[in-house]
């Protein structure tokens, strides 16, 4: 094993047993597999197989699992053993085995050591550490997360405040529009001002953000939301263009027990064409019981609206087999492909099967996902080998499943354990997958949620 190839297998799964049935094998008392295949170079099993050591105070045993792969200088290895070591209580072990990575400057082991740190009473070091990377959107927001209560919220508040100033646009025509070094600036230092008690000043900074959400939060409605304001959010929610105010907006006044105030917070929004917002309230709807309300807002949607996305087509369905009207979904995809919409086949025809199982005609499905497999597809194969499946029928279900095409693998070997044939399942996850080897090793993705 080397750190390169392990960082490539993480992405891949390559050779290795994912998680979930990891998971599956330690819980239906595999236990002798599993540390065979952690012994034998699988981090997916490694990394289940140590804390179920652990959890029976077999302390030495875990770590011995985790070092041939923390020995490689692999970072996620390493990270593994200091969670460990810091649960024992274990410290300075921890500490010292992580911050050789943070002296690299690898941007996860600096989060890590600095929380780590923060953590133990140690924020000057993790101040420290951090301090040089304030450019860094991830390190800056482990910047601001380790000084809270430290008495440092004006020193990075000034540190993220001259970032935000040389981040503002020059005014003259060569410069255009800047944005500021880390580009997450604006929102921290709102963050520090918000802790400190300075709302106001919080609000001012977030309505000057370029970004106004971040993986479909908005920071500004949510801020608005926690104190209270809720005449500001609404005013915020009718000009921000995202819809996330305005769901945050209808998640307030729902969890304030004003249904009716939710519900026509996306109204105008569903009146306007918008997809998101009509799936929102349908599922708004359909939380409170009223589900055939739910069913005519999708159902009405337009196809120019965005009514034939899959998306809104599978909540739409979904709310059909709920509610027990699968026969009226399945009357409704029919109509769906006499229109001539854009919707893949593979999509319809899953959706029509699990409509036809709701409906109590399992072997209708069945042969109509049969009949689909003439295109070779994989998904066409799965979907075909779950009917089976839940039909009773394991080993036809195995059948279907090429092991030849890597897609089908991870549901060819659960069907195979299901079927107790652990060792079999184990071979087919072990063939490779021919991916080519990867032009870095150490991607920025792999190791830290991106921002969006």
């Amino acid at each position: 094993m080397d750190a390169a190839e392990l960082d490539r297998r993480a992405l891949t799964y390559d050779g290795w047993i994912p998680p979930d049935l990891v998971s599956w094998l330690l819980e239906h008392g595999h236990h002798d597999e599993v540390q065979l295949q952690a012994r034998g170079g699988d981090w997916s099993c490694a990394q289940a197989w140590a804390p179920f050591l652990a959890e029976q105070d077999r302390r030495n045993e875990a770590l011995e699992v985790l070092s041939p792969y923390a020995e490689t200088g692999w970072w996620k290895a390493a990270r593994s053993v200091a969670e460990l070591l810091e649960t024992w209580g274990r410290t300075d072990e921890a500490i010292g085995l992580v911050r050789p990575y943070a002296e690299r400057e690898e941007r996860p082991a600096l989060k890590y050591c600095a929380l780590l740190l923060a953590r133990h009473g140690r924020a000057d070091e993790a101040y420290s550490l951090l301090r040089p990377h304030i450019e860094d959107w991830l390190l800056a927001d482990a910047l601001v997360e380790v000084t809270a209560g430290s008495g440092r919220d004006e020193e990075v508040a000034t540190l993220l405040a001259v970032r935000i100033e040389a981040g503002r646009p020059c005014g003259g025509p060569p410069c255009g529009s800047r944005t500021p070094e880390p580009w997450n600036a604006v929102g921290l230092l709102a963050t520090i001002r918000e802790r400190q008690g300075r709302i106001d000043e919080a609000i001012a900074l977030l309505r000057t953000r370029d970004v106004t959400s971040v993986n479909g939060r908005d920071q500004l409605a949510e801020l608005l939301a926690r104190h209270d304001r809720i005449g500001e959010l609404r005013e915020y929610a009718a000009i921000e263009v995202l819809g996330d105010a305005a769901r945050c907006l209808a998640e307030s006044l729902e969890e304030r027990g004003d249904l009716a105030g939710a519900i026509e917070v996306y109204r105008p929004r569903v009146a306007d064409g918008s997809p998101h917002a009509a799936v929102e309230l349908a599922q708004l709807l359909a939380r409170h019981g009223r589900g055939r309300e739910a069913i005519e807002v999708l159902s009405s949607l337009p196809c120019s609206s965005g009514g034939w996305e899959d998306w809104v087509v599978d909540a739409l369905c979904t709310l059909y087999i709920d509610r027990d009207r699968a026969e009226d979904g399945l009357a409704y995809l029919d109509h769906l492909s006499a229109q001539s919409s854009p919707v893949e086949l593979e999509f319809v025809l899953r959706l029509r099967t699990r409509l036809l199982v709701s409906c109590g005609r399992t072997e209708q499905a069945i042969e109509e996902a049969r009949t689909h497999l003439d295109a070779h597809t994989w998904p066409a194969a799965q979907n075909l080998a779950r009917l089976l499946a839940d039909a009773g029928r394991p080993e036809e279900a195995v059948a279907v499943l090429d092991p030849a095409i890597a897609a089908n693998r991870r549901v060819l070997a659960a069907q195979l354990m299901e079927l107790g044939r652990v060792k079999d399942a184990v071979a087919v996850l072990h063939r490779p997958k021919r991916v080519e080897a990867l032009p870095w090793s150490n991607p920025p993705w792999s190791s830290a949620c991106p921002p969006f």
